[in-house]
């Protein structure tokens, strides 16, 4: 049997562990006024989880097991960067 990150069926994980973080704002939007997300931020969330998501992967089949935390702590960062970035704009005015 092939280790996890081998194995292509990772790429379906990723996609429903993405629907299923997605689902919390569309939770809260149900809820509460307060979380306002349209079709796009969905798009663009979706993207952006999915896509750092399988990058580890496909960067981690790469690279000695050694080194995958650097490269976990890395994609985080970007993740979490990008994500800000949308969301209120730190260098750039992207988000709102």
């Amino acid at each position: 049997m092939k280790p996890q990150l081998q194995r292509n069926d990772i790429f379906i994980w990723i996609a429903v562990a993405t629907v299923v973080l997605l689902l919390l704002p569309f939770t809260a939007m149900q809820l509460t006024a307060e979380v306002n997300w349209s079709g796009a931020d969905f798009i663009l969330m979706a993207g952006l989880i999915f896509g750092s998501a399988s990058g580890f992967v496909l960067l981690a089949r790469r690279i000695p097991a050694a080194k995958r935390l650097w490269l976990a702590l890395a994609v985080a960062v970007v993740f979490l960067y990008c994500w800000a970035e949308l969301a209120v704009g730190i260098f750039f005015n992207l988000g709102s």
